[in-house]
């Protein structure tokens, strides 16, 4: 199977830049599936899970937050927020996180306190899905 290159960038930190297999990145449009000598394009990055094959290693897991993702003469780059592999997420502190976002919502807050409780929560709660996930 052919490789191309793709560039994980997180606000803070390069995540994984190097030869990749295929990449599976969670779109506006829907999950999209990338591999060697796809086609230009841009899309909108949504939180989810983060799929991406190098040469040599199992299928590996990432939660990442919004952001975008270029595909240009097969080199991918995704830009997001944050992303952070299962083995990095701390389990209790994402639960406390999506506890208080969830009494967040319970309370009468201004609309924009709403809609940060609510990124916060589906934040919190994909970052436990990846923490949670096995691959088959």
């Amino acid at each position: 199977m052919e490789t191309f290159q793709v560039h994980i960038l997180a606000a803070d930190k390069s995540f994984y830049e190097g030869p990749c297999l295929s990449l599976t990145v969670p779109t506006s449009d829907g999950e999209q599936g990338v591999l060697a000598h796809h086609s230009n394009m841009i899309a909108a990055v949504q939180p989810g899970t983060l799929r991406y094959q190098i040469p040599g290693r199992p299928v590996q897991l990432a939660a990442i937050s919004p952001g975008m993702m270029k595909i240009e003469n097969n080199d991918v780059l995704v830009l997001v927020d944050s992303v952070e592999r299962p083995e990095e997420i701390d389990e209790v502190r994402a639960r406390r996180e999506a506890d208080q976002a969830r009494e967040a919502l319970l309370q009468k807050k201004s609309r924009q306190e709403h809609q940060v409780a609510q990124a916060t929560l589906a934040r919190a709660l994909n970052r436990l899905r990846v923490k949670n996930r096995n691959i088959e």
